[in-house]
Parts: C-alpha cells; structure tokens; sequence
C-alpha cells in the first residue's frame, strides 16, 4: 500500500503532537532500528539539537529519532521528550550499564501566530516531543498538525507535508516538511505552486504551473525579521548508506527547498534538511543509486512543501494569514 508519505519508507514511524490553543506542535520520526542520518543546513537562522555528532567524521554511526518542532529555541525541548520515551522502551546507544537514546533535532519559528506563548517556568515542548513519540505510526496528518502547525508563507498559512516515490533501482523515498518559509511557495499571489512541474496526480489540486510568470512573482517578497521563519525537513529511503552518503542526499534534497520557495536560504530563514538511510535495501552500484536517490528526494521535498501549503487550514486568530483552500479551495 502506497501512502504517499515518508512512512512509504520502510524501518520509520511518523508521531505527531500539537496544541491548538498553543498553535504549534511536534513531529517525531522515530526510526524501528538506530538509522544512518546527516544534516545539511543552508539557512541563515537555524536552530539544531545534537546535529555535531552526524558529521562522517563522529563516533557514532547511527541514532534513533529525528524531531521537527514548532517553538523556536524552546522547541529544541521536544527531543528530551522523544528521548525519554525511547528510553522506556529500552532504546539507545550502550555504554557500560547506561542506554542513551540519540535524538537530534531542529525547530522552526511560530512564536508570533496570535497562539498563547505565555507558558510558565517550562515550555511544553518536552510533553509534546513525549505524545509525539508515543502515538508514532504508518499514517498521520497534514497541513495545520504537528510541527507545522503554527507555521506560514509569506502569503498563506503553512502547515506539515509529505510525499514518497520510487526510484529505478527500487529504492523506496520519503519527505516530510514543516513549512515555515520566510518566502512564497506560491508563484506570486496565485493559486499555482512553485513545485507544480513535480506534482504527481492531483496531489496539490492539479493546477499545473501558469503559462506565464508574472514578473512581480520574482520579486523577493519575504515575512518577519531574522530567525522568525524556517522550513524545516527530513528525506528517507529504505536504501542502507554510509554517513558520507547520507550527507550527499541531503545536499542534492535541499534543491527541493529552491523548487518549491521562492526566495529561500535567506538570511532570515534556517532551512535544515536531515537524511537519514535506514538501512533495510542495499545499494546496487553506490555512485549512480546514491546520485539518484537524492535527486528524487529533492522532488519528493519539493512536493511535500507544496503539499504542506495545500492541506492546512487558517488558525482562528485575528490577523492569521489564510489557507490555500480558503483562497482557491
């Protein structure tokens, strides 16, 4: 059965956990088995938990769980959640007597949605990374969920999307996104999605791509001020790989990020891509199927994005920016 999300991926799990009195929340990808993951980080804001030890170069060849979080810098709690309940399963790296779970993690901006913030001595992140972890499965939401849902466009409400394919050597590829980008996922102000040459199906409304770009389209029209934005995103395959090629894949998916933003990587944006290979199908030649396993992740993360955008609805809060749906529906 084909999802059309990252759980499409075999050896993951995909755990949500939101407060819409908060408007924000928590995404756990919680993998069955400790998986090979890098990051590639292209933003000029970002906000990261733990993302040292995937260099190549680090002792450990592997973790257990990667957390997309709403909350900005507070959000980098929801990972401490993830890992307590990977430690009530009995999950982590040994040493000695101890088991640590490994838990890496990055968080995007949505302190500013009209959500109440006004939490006492501690966030809630931690309790949400905990009900994330815990309620992981094979299905779960899009749009306004999780860790995207507080998140926004510079035009439109943001939200939570994912997508999957196959690649030729038979590589199964996942992505899921929150959408929190400083720039548009739009072309311009109409109904047309950036990623529209990606789309497969109708799986943001079929629109296809304008026959024109409108010149104001191209000017790099943005939201906030530094560090109040983020897209923030994982890409999976079932493929097995070394910590060195998980890192190429993660480079070559964040062209997803250029065709579905327009503008991205900006200075006010930390757009963060994790890799991560779990490991259940090995490569045929490594060259050739590591070169196209990123290529089709940087479409599945283009479509994703445009797929986050397209399921979420408005959050009911005076000045909130619109759904897609609200406008083109």
């Amino acid at each position: 059965m084909t999802r059309n999300l990252i759980t499409d991926v075999a050896g993951l799990k995909v755990g949500q956990a939101d407060d819409a009195k908060l408007a924000s929340g928590v995404t756990a990808i919680v993998f069955d088995r400790p998986a090979v993951v890098a990051v590639d980080v292209r933003g000029g804001a970002p906000g990261t938990r733990e993302t040292d030890l995937l260099d190549a170069h680090r002792t450990v060849e592997s973790i257990d769980a990667v957390v997309l979080s709403g909350g900005s810098a507070f959000g980098l709690d929801a990972p401490s959640g993830v890992q307590a309940w990977l430690r009530e399963q009995k999950r982590g790296f040994p040493i000695g007597d101890v088991t640590i779970p490994l838990v890496c993690g990055v968080c995007l901006f949505d302190m500013t949605n009209g959500g109440d913030k006004t939490w006492s001595r501690f966030p809630p992140y931690r309790d949400l990374g905990y009900a994330a972890a815990a309620t992981a499965g094979l299905d779960f939401a899009l749009g306004t969920a999780g860790a995207g849902f507080g998140g926004t466009t510079v035009y439109l409400k943001g939200g939570l999307g994912s997508a999957s394919a196959v690649t030729r050597g038979g590589h199964t590829v996942g992505a899921i996104v929150a959408v929190n980008a400083c720039g548009n996922v739009n072309v311009g102000t109409s109904r047309h999605f950036w990623a529209a040459p990606f789309e497969i199906g109708n799986e943001f409304g079929g629109h296809g791509f304008p026959a024109t770009v409108p010149p104001e389209a191209l000017v790099p029209h943005a939201k906030g001020q530094p560090g109040e934005n983020t897209t923030i995103a994982l890409v999976a395959t079932d493929a097995a790989l070394t910590k060195a090629q998980a890192k190429q894949i993660a480079v070559m998916a964040q062209d997803g990020f250029a065709r579905a933003i327009y503008p991205v990587h900006t200075t006010l944006d930390g757009d963060t891509v994790f890799a991560a290979g779990t490991g259940v199908k090995p490569l045929g030649n490594p060259v050739f199927d590591v070169s196209e396993i990123g290529a089709t992740a940087a479409n599945v993360l283009a479509r994703a994005i445009a797929r986050g955008v397209y399921e979420a609805r408005a959050l009911p809060f005076p000045g909130a920016k619109p759904a897609w749906k609200d406008k083109f529906g």
